[in-house]
């Protein structure tokens, strides 16, 4: 069923106003200059890719996940396996079993970004309708439940032995709570601020519960990624940062190595037990394509943002720098056009994808 004109006008004029929920092309067109500043010092538009030495591209969107999983201390990831999209269904259950690993688990593309593709799987049947869908090369890994997810934003100079961590967030996935009375396409439907903008892309992945009454006090997952791009909710918790989560993940980058600049998306029990370094797995490592979470859901107004943003580029065109001088070279307009180009296509053929796979309930 259409929507109604003035639901369509509500959902523009709510995109126009809020600066977050603007293009990605437009919020960065109008931070160019600072852009280009940076790229003029270094000679190259490419000033950020020797940040994280070793990453395709210093770890921006379009590398492959594996190259940072196979950086992090092994201990700390969810136990993996990589598939390949030629593989045939005995193939995938054979390294499922050689790896330990039992359902439910995790499914996304192994080259990926905001969430797309990411799917809980239950059952065999789940994984073959994922494997036979999805023609990319894919990872299944151990479903991480522990209650809490946060984003950390950390970067360090190298040759320092101490890094910065610039933002903490809570991240809560999409979810609705049943009433005994409304159907679950009515509670999708009454999502309010930045998650009502995505009602409509998860009526059509619930399709099929759609007309289910939701008993009271159940809650219902929309998505089991905590996803920016998602509708998730971020909460800031910048008051928690102290000499012992610094201590933490100042550890970790000197483990890693090469991972200098970048926001870790992590599952621990609770804040008190990531600071002690316990009961926590970090989801992924997001590289020079990051964006600092904590610039949403704070109130800050896009001024104040991409104020943030300037002095994050300041600090990553810094360890670039470093970097370039011992040896890794800037990439080259030639290898940025045709690695975007690449990238783009990519995510473009995700999100088609992702539209039409179900989420399994």
């Amino acid at each position: 069923m259409p929507k109604p004109d003035h639901m369509n006008l509500k959902t523009a004029w709510g995109k126009l106003t809020n600066w977050e929920r603007w293009h990605y092309n437009v919020k960065y067109a109008l931070l160019s200059p600072v852009w280009l500043w940076y790229s003029l010092r270094a000679g190259s538009f490419y000033f950020f890719t020797p940040a994280n030495p070793t990453l395709t591209f210093g770890g921006f969107e379009g590398g492959p996940k594996g190259e940072i999983y196979d950086l992090l201390p092994q201990e700390l990831i969810p136990r993996s396996i990589y598939v390949d999209a030629a593989w045939t269904m005995p193939q995938v259950e054979a390294a499922l079993q050689e790896a330990g690993l039992h359902y439910p688990v995790a499914v996304k593309p192994l080259v990926g970004m905001m969430g797309l593709l990411f799917r809980k799987v239950d059952n065999e049947a789940q994984l073959a309708l994922y494997h036979h869908t999805v023609p990319v090369p894919y990872i299944i890994q151990e479903l991480v439940t522990y209650p809490l997810e946060v984003s950390v934003f950390y970067y360090r100079q190298p040759g320092r032995p101490r890094g910065t961590i610039t933002g903490f967030v809570r991240k809560e996935a999409l979810e609705v709570v049943g009433d005994g009375a409304k159907t679950l396409e009515e509670l999708i439907e009454e999502l309010s601020g930045r998650p009502g903008f995505y009602a409509e892309e998860w009526k059509a992945k619930h399709r099929a519960r759609l007309h289910e009454v939701l008993p009271a006090g159940e809650v219902f997952k929309l998505s089991w990624v905590a996803n920016l791009s998602r509708g998730a909710r971020l909460v800031s918790l910048a008051h928690e940062i102290d000499e012992d989560l610094l201590a933490l993940f100042d550890r970790i980058s000197h483990a890693a190595r090469h991972l200098y600049y970048g926001r870790y998306d992590i599952k621990c029990a609770s804040v008190a037990d990531l600071k002690k370094g316990k009961q926590f797995t970090i989801l992924e490592f997001n590289g020079t394509g990051a964006e600092p979470h904590h610039v949403y859901g704070n109130g800050n107004t896009f001024m104040q943002a991409a104020r943030i943003l300037a002095q994050h580029w300041g600090a990553l065109a810094s360890i670039a720098r470093y970097h370039h001088r011992l040896g890794t070279p800037y990439k080259s307009l030639r290898e940025g056009l045709r690695f975007t180009r690449r990238a783009n296509r990519h995510i473009r053929k995700l999100k088609a994808l992702d539209k039409t796979l179900p989420v399994f309930d």
